[in-house]
């Protein structure tokens, strides 16, 4: 009999997950399935023809090498806030804050050396679809180096310590997202490309 008691309390127990962070989840499904979309209107628009061959930019590499870079530095950061270590954790923060700023730099000078090979939004599928991927990332970007900032100022004010790290388990999780997705659309540049 006890034993059945236990387990009616089990299931009846809710899962448990911040509101906040269930919302997150859900936007990076959204995410997800814009660019599973796109990815799969590539494919299919460039069986079509009249598709523009170019080389992909190669400050591309130098990008995807500074995302990672700020993940490992946003990790770091994590890893000092659930040690207490502040100075770790304001360190690690305001080096992905400056690593996520460069990677936006980045992208604006493939941009420039894609008009340089003569390679518009308009005019050809193939261009239109690049600078959307990247434009599109960097919307997202930009509002993840926010976040990230918003972050850091509330380490200043004591707020994100080992017993408070909701914001930036949030943060962490959306860059790292971030970071993988960008990867993904590298990969997927190079691949099909």
């Amino acid at each position: 009999m006890e034993k059945e008691l236990k387990y009616v309390d089990l299931v009846d127990q809710p899962i448990a997950m911040h509101p906040k962070k269930f919302a997150l989840w859900l936007f990076l499904v959204t995410i997800v399935m814009i660019f599973a979309a796109l990815t799969s209107a590539y494919i299919v628009r460039q069986s079509e023809g009249n598709w523009l061959e170019y080389d992909l930019p190669a400050i591309f590499w130098y990008t995807s090498g500074i995302v990672i870079v700020s993940s490992i530095c946003l990790q770091y950061a994590y890893s000092a806030a659930k040690k207490d270590n502040l100075a770790g954790l304001r360190t690690g923060l305001g080096l992905a804050v400056l690593f996520g700023i460069a990677f936006l730099v980045g992208q604006w000078y493939s941009w420039v050396a894609l008009v340089d090979e003569n390679v518009f939004f308009v005019g050809n599928p193939s261009g239109s679809f690049l600078y959307v991927f990247t434009g599109l990332h960097a919307v997202h970007l930009i509002s993840g180096v926010i976040f990230l900032i918003i972050v850091l100022i509330s380490t200043f004010r004591y707020k994100v310590h080992s017993k408070s790290m909701n914001t930036l388990e949030m943060a962490t999780t959306f860059w790292h997202f971030l970071a993988a997705l960008w990867l993904y659309l590298f990969m997927f540049l190079l691949l099909n490309h």
